[in-house]
């Protein structure tokens, strides 16, 4: 045994210790990578780990959904007193289709209630009690409706 092979050896036993040392390190980020795509925090592909320095994670594109005809959906209109201070709103939920339709929808039963509201989450919140007004609402646009909560 030469010295470039003893060199070369000693390199590659110290390269070993050094992933193992490293190994723990690399096991608790990639655990925490892992439990962040399946948690949904970040759209990443799942690779836990790459040892090439130019790696880049790929985000996987959001496709939206098509927005289904008013037939064929199915909402859920209630009403909500949760972390609201007590005020009422009426939730409408179920909605299946783009973001731009769903706030659409939102925009014309504010207007039609003359009351504020929101959209988030997929769902649309109006502020106050107008339970059978939206009902009434949506199916004459022709949705399919069901209340939830027995006010």
């Amino acid at each position: 045994m030469n010295s470039n092979e003893t060199v070369r050896l000693k390199t590659v036993v110290e390269r070993r210790k050094n992933a193992v040392r490293s190994t723990k390190r690399k096991g608790y980020i990639a655990r925490n990578v892992l439990r962040n795509n399946l948690m949904g925090r970040k759209n990443k592909k799942y690779i836990v780990y790459s040892t090439d320095p130019n790696f880049d994670f790929e985000f996987e594109d959001d496709l939206e959904q098509e927005t289904l005809e008013p037939g064929e959906q199915k909402l859920y209109v209630s009403i909500d007193r949760k972390s609201r201070a007590g005020k009422e709103v009426t939730l409408i939920e179920g909605f299946v289709g783009t973001e731009e339709d769903l706030k659409e929808l939102g925009k014309i039963l504010k207007s039609k209630c003359g009351v504020g509201g929101t959209v988030k989450n997929g769902e649309v919140l109006i502020q106050g009690n107008f339970k059978e007004k939206i009902v009434t609402i949506l199916t004459a646009m022709g949705y399919s409706v069901k209340t939830k909560g027995g006010n």
